[in-house]
């Protein structure tokens, strides 16, 4: 019986501790963990390329052509020219192939470029990987040029979320 209750305690206090302090999400301060991911544009893109020259936007989304996704993808490229104004570098990213996610962008005609996460390395780093690896959830990180982690949307809106990261983008003054 006492183990029970212990047992029942523990998930308890677990239930209520932060979400961060559960799975060791990265969150505001944090050093971004480097990457090396494909781009549709058929180049590596790597996270120390932009070190010192310019923000980062790693915009994770779950699977390519799903409705939710779709959606997400267009308000990107309603926002283009906003989001350009940032200066910051912009990318989609998702555990499709980088020749599926190619497809998804021309399907809408958009310009950002997406990344590709295939085997889910970098998703489990960033702490976005879910399902056991099945997708990403639909986070959003923002990353400086010094590789800092200033903001993590969790809440992310698909029909907005390109206009939502460029006036972030102006708030955090990137």
């Amino acid at each position: 019986m006492r183990a029970l209750l212990r047992v029942t305690l523990a998930l308890a206090l677990l239930a209520l501790a932060p979400a961060a302090a559960r799975a060791g999400e990265l969150g505001p301060g944090d050093k971004a963990p480097d990457f090396a991911l494909q781009s549709t544009d058929g180049k590596t893109v790597k996270l120390a390329d932009f070190a010192g020259k310019r923000g980062v936007v790693l915009a994770w989304f779950p699977k390519a052509f799903t409705p939710g996704c779709t959606e997400e993808l267009g308000s990107f490229k309603d926002a283009e020219a906003d989001l350009a104004k940032s200066g910051a570098a912009v990318f989609m990213v998702s555990f499709d192939t980088p020749e599926k996610n190619a497809e998804f962008a021309k399907s809408l005609d958009a310009k950002l470029p997406l990344l590709s996460d295939v085997k889910g390395d970098v998703a489990n780093a960033y702490g976005v990987s879910a399902l056991g690896g099945a997708y990403a959830k639909r986070w959003t990180f923002y990353v400086d040029r010094d590789g800092v982690i200033r903001f993590v949307d969790k809440n992310v809106k698909t029909a907005t979320a390109g206009r939502d990261i460029a006036k972030k983008l102006a708030e955090l003054g990137f």
